[in-house]
């Protein structure tokens, strides 16, 4: 399990902190208890029939007192520190905006490469500047121990540095509607070599695939363009069945006739097949009105965009 795992540099200074106040819980428990236990013996009725006055003892008190309260500056300074440091990315840090959305996420890198999930090299640093553009979302990696907030007209900074190779679950901690559940993506941590490789290579460079992980199962579909979709996020956004989501659905969209936006002017079209590869290739060319312009340009094959659109002709 993702959240079991230690995968980046903040995981093991997070999980120092929660062992060492987890430490001090244990062992003040055992100490309570056991004393607890000693005074119930030895100050029992039978052994004290006749309850007597005690006076305080300012040693004791002092003691109690000071104790306790540097242990709790301990757990200040420690969680502090580790705090502070996860705040101030290093200068080499790659910097990366995460966008957010109901119910998506979204990857841009400083090349303006983008991404539905988030390709990292190994050992090197990665500063993330998180937005959203509607509600509140929670970014949350739990092998890297990571979570901050996208919040609306403001971004969140932090950074991290993945310690393993491998494929790690990207969640959302805020409920931000009624697809919530489905607003997951992935960290994928490859060699440096290989992010180099998929980076400098321009827009048909293969994407990196995570080293010795398991193959993604892929949902059982009717039709292989529910199939390409799903692999190219699109289904993220878009319903085929009529559900509303973040984007117009699919169902019953060839042939309609759609208010839209070009260039900041409405407008408005019959949706057919010319429309239709224009929406998917060029998708801020015009916006569907009523709908945010967050829909990011999608990379397909000549083969694969006949694909998708022949396959949404037939949603009647």
């Amino acid at each position: 399990m993702d959240w079991m795992k230690q995968a980046s540099i903040s995981a093991q200074k997070s999980d120092a902190v929660f062992f060492y106040v987890f430490g001090l819980s244990v062992a003040f428990l055992l100490f309570i208890t056991v004393l607890m236990i000693y005074f119930v013996i030895r100050y029992s009725r039978k052994r004290h029939p006749k309850a007597e006055q005690i006076e305080g003892h300012m040693g004791l008190e002092v003691l109690w007192t000071v104790i306790p309260l540097l242990l709790f500056l301990s757990i200040f300074y420690y969680g502090w520190t580790n705090y502070e440091y996860m705040r101030q990315a290093p200068r080499d840090a790659m910097e990366v905006k995460v966008t957010a959305r109901q119910w998506a996420w979204s990857f841009q890198y400083p090349n303006g490469k983008q991404s539905k999930v988030l390709y990292a090299p190994l050992n090197k640093p990665m500063k993330l500047e998180v937005r959203t553009l509607d509600v509140i979302h929670g970014f949350f990696v739990p092998a890297f121990r990571l979570k901050i907030d996208a919040v609306p007209t403001h971004a969140n900074t932090t950074w991290f540095q993945a310690t393993r190779l491998g494929s790690y679950d990207i969640e959302c901690t805020v409920i931000c509607g009624v697809d919530h559940s489905l607003m997951l993506s992935k960290v994928i941590v490859v060699p440096e070599a290989a992010f180099k490789a998929w980076y400098f290579g321009g827009e048909d460079a293969p994407a990196p695939q995570p080293v010795a992980a398991p193959p993604q199962p892929v949902a059982p579909a009717l039709h292989p363009a529910v199939a390409l979709m799903t692999a190219k996020g699109c289904l993220a956004c878009h319903s085929v069945d009529g559900k509303p989501m973040v984007g117009p659905t699919f169902k019953g969209l060839f042939g309609k006739r759609e208010a839209v936006l070009v260039a900041g002017a409405a407008r408005t079209v019959t949706v057919d097949d010319a429309y239709l590869r224009q929406a998917i290739q060029a998708p801020m060319k015009s916006v569907v009105r009523g709908y945010p312009p967050s829909m990011p340009v999608t990379p397909l094959a000549a083969k694969e965009l006949d694909e998708i659109v022949g396959y949404l002709k037939t949603l009647k």
